[in-house]
């Protein structure tokens, strides 16, 4: 899955389409790993990971293969499947973006392994609000943060609550802004930290499979309410920025002096120097932003299984997973305790008690819908 997108796309299918069973067998000690994230992903593990764990491991290789996107990976999956009812050679390893529950009757034809179950000596390091499946593995996440100009607003002195966050905000008209939540994750997402607010801050109130129009109304119109109450003192009285790269940009500038962001965008905006070392980052500990993890799967049939196991176990180690924080911008996928304290203590105001999530599905129409009409009713959703 692409970062931050939830549609497979054709172009993603037709990827899957050309990796289809190959009659050659896979080389031996070379891990056949597959990827449907964006290009900074493939990147880190093609100049971070693959030198890393092949220096520790002599006789073991990586061959690092971009998937497309979900319908790729998908598509792989189902060639296991094939190749398991067969005793074939599925050509697959590792999937380091993937859902277990993808393609259907993968975990019952036996073709994903159980990660939990597989013996690895880092697992209990996992952070266990990112465990989702035994069949799959959470080694990276990105979660939506507030970022800020130090210059105009001391870290001390930053809002850890939404109440703080509101009270700011109508302190200092014109300073925040967020962008339209069809056009990006960290408006999105501050869109729906509102809607948690609006109700009970209960994250597990919303399921994929619990929308109805009249549930919908009633909580979702909650949140308009509280949406609309700030609008008035946003960037130039009610504008909204048209993704998280503009959000970035007004940053940058100094029109603005905080905004939604995404973890991942944020650190790597500051580490390139697209933001200044001094940018502020703060997570709100009431009910953090909501975000989520990347979680790889390891192919239980794969012609290199047991090298599979050690790649991830290998993911999960100090060396890895401190990488993920200082070279991809991203979030350990273990516990923040088996974070070094150099980082921990770097990265103290961004630690999330929570890391909540919101259903896709109806929801995200409805969401999308609903605040156009009700909180920018005179922005134009084609424009």
């Amino acid at each position: 899955m692409k970062r931050r997108t939830f549609m497979m796309s054709a172009a993603g299918a037709a990827a899957g389409l050309a990796l289809a069973p190959r009659m050659s067998f896979a080389a031996k000690g070379q891990i056949d790993w597959y990827t449907s994230s964006d290009t900074n992903i493939l990147d880190f593990w093609t100049n971070i990971v693959k030198p890393a764990f092949e220096a520790a491991n002599p006789g073991l290789k990586l061959n690092l293969v971009d998937a497309g996107d979900g319908a790729g990976i998908i598509a792989i999956g189902e060639r296991a499947i094939a190749a398991k009812q067969t005793n074939a050679d599925p050509q697959a390893d590792y999937f380091e973006s993937a859902d277990a529950l993808l393609p259907a009757g993968a975990i019952k034809a036996g073709v994903y392994t159980n990660i939990k179950a597989a013996g690895l000596s880092n697992y209990s390091k996992v952070n266990p609000l990112a465990i989702e499946s035994e069949y799959s593995l959470p080694y990276r996440g990105s979660q939506v943060l507030l970022a800020y100009d130090t210059t105009k607003l001391k870290p001390a002195d930053a809002p850890k609550t939404w109440d703080a966050l509101v009270t700011w905000i109508k302190a200092n008209p014109g300073q925040f802004v967020y962008n339209r939540p069809d056009k990006g994750g960290s408006g999105g997402n501050f869109v729906r930290r509102a809607i948690h607010q609006a109700n009970g801050l209960d994250p597990k109130a919303f399921k994929v499979d619990n929308y109805t129009q009249e549930f919908g109304d009633e909580a979702l119109g909650k949140a308009w309410k509280l949406l609309a109450d700030i609008a008035p003192h946003l960037y130039d009285k009610g504008a909204y920025s048209s993704g998280n790269t503009q959000s970035l940009q007004l940053l940058s500038q100094g029109v603005v002096t905080m905004i939604p962001v995404w973890s991942d965008q944020v650190l790597q905006a500051i580490e390139q120097g697209v933001l200044p070392a001094e940018t502020g980052l703060v997570q709100l500990q009431d009910l953090a932003l909501c975000g989520g993890f990347t979680r790889s799967v390891v192919i239980e049939n794969g012609a290199n299984h047991e090298a599979s196991l050690k790649l991830a176990d290998f993911m999960l180690s100090e060396e890895m997973q401190s990488a993920i924080l200082t070279e991809l911008g991203g979030f350990p996928g273990v516990s923040w305790d088996h974070v070094s304290a150099d980082l921990r203590k770097k990265f103290a105001d961004i630690i999330p008690q929570s890391i909540p999530t919101f259903p896709g599905g109806k929801w995200e129409a409805a969401i999308n819908d609903g605040w156009y009409r009700h909180v920018a009713p005179n922005v134009d959703r084609k424009s």
